[in-house]
């Protein structure tokens, strides 16, 4: 196979074995960090994190709140000691993510969690950063150097980080079999990213070309995927200097959809359980003149899913909805950076970016 052009692609393609180093290395970790969490009894957990990384907090609060019986709250790390209390009254976690650890906002919101009293938990891919340096707990997310500006492999092994954290943490809520059976799920996870891989990069650079002259671009998900269609506006604004903005699918209906018309392109994540009642949307938007890519899963069953949406593009079957980011993310990624490549960019090092905000 010829060696990736770009460092951007290059990290995709590394997402299943890095995905696969960080349950090796961690998982004991994580189980060890969940026994003392449970046994602190903290009361509630605060996330934060910047960019990317308050995305995968987003997508993991879900997963959290799902599984477990704390109550979250996520905050962008930039906000945070603006919008946290400064007595807390209970006893807390603050989860902070951050690839490099070093950050400014970041470390800004852990001094801001430690003086109010907070316990830290950093989920950061940098040991030895200030960020793992200030924390109780570390979770060390096995991605390696990651070189593109724009984020790939760090934020699918940031979410397999916290998800592993919260199906630990689940033991008090499900049965021995039931807890075996959610890990044995997650753990999968890097096996159907490669599927994801193999399958749909041909078909998604098809899609570049297609909609390479599209400017502006909205992305809708719900639940967990919600997270997902903030984080694919994130990965285009960078990558190709497009106006993309992620949406609440039914908050997509409250006003922006105003916008929809001929010149702007709709993708739309929708899991299997809300498939029927989201092709009727989809084809209101088409009939605004807008063409609509559906991201969903194989093997669902849904009459007329072809013919609601101009593309589908369906990845692997077999992970719970909570878990789902991990996937979704993938053919949006791949789309970003074959868009930005046709477009003459250089995904790798996009103007006015820098890896580490300080």
């Amino acid at each position: 196979m010829k060696k990736p052009q770009h460092h951007m692609l290059r990290e995709i393609l590394e997402e299943p074995s890095v995905l696969e180093a960080t349950i090796k290395a961690e998982a004991k970790t994580v189980q060890k960090i969940a026994k003392a969490v449970r046994s602190e009894r903290y009361e509630m957990f605060y996330i934060t994190g910047s960019g990317t990384s308050y995305h995968a907090g987003l997508a993991s609060q879900y997963a959290l709140l799902k599984l477990t019986n704390f109550s979250i709250s996520i905050l962008p790390a930039s906000e945070f000691q603006r919008w946290v209390p400064l007595k807390v009254p209970r006893k807390i976690l603050l989860i902070a993510i951050s690839q490099s650890g070093e950050s400014s906002d970041i470390i800004e919101a852990a001094k801001a969690a430690v003086s109010r009293g907070m316990t830290l938990l950093a989920i950061t891919n940098t040991r030895g950063s200030r960020l793992a340096k200030m924390s109780k707990y570390q979770i060390i997310p096995r991605s390696g150097k990651e070189k593109a500006v724009p984020a790939t492999k760090t934020y699918v092994t940031q979410l397999m980080s916290i998800f592993m954290l919260a199906v630990e943490l689940a033991e008090e809520n499900l049965s021995t079999e039931m807890l075996s059976q959610t890990r044995r799920e997650l753990f999968s996870a890097p096996q159907l990213v490669n599927q994801t891989l193999e399958s749909l990069s041909l078909q998604i650079q098809k899609l570049a070309e297609k909609y390479k002259q599209k400017n502006v671009i909205f992305i809708l998900g719900s639940g967990p995927n919600y997270a997902t269609a903030l984080e694919a506006a994130l990965k285009l604004k960078e990558t190709c200097m497009v106006f993309a903005e992620g949406f609440a699918t039914r908050e997509f209906l409250h006003g922006p959809m105003r916008l929809v018309d001929e010149r702007t392109l709709v993708i739309m994540f929708v899991s299997p359980n809300e498939l029927e009642t989201e092709l009727e949307l989809c084809r209101s938007l088409r009939s605004f003149g807008a063409p609509v890519v559906l991201i969903t899963e194989k093997d669902v069953s849904c009459a007329g899913l072809f013919e609601a949406a101009d593309d589908v593009i369906l990845v692997p079957s077999g992970l719970p909805e909570v878990f789902s980011p991990l996937l979704y993310v993938v053919p949006i990624q791949l789309f970003a950076y074959y868009n930005s490549v046709l477009r003459g960019l250089n995904p790798d090092k996009p103007e006015k970016l820098t890896k580490v905000v300080r």
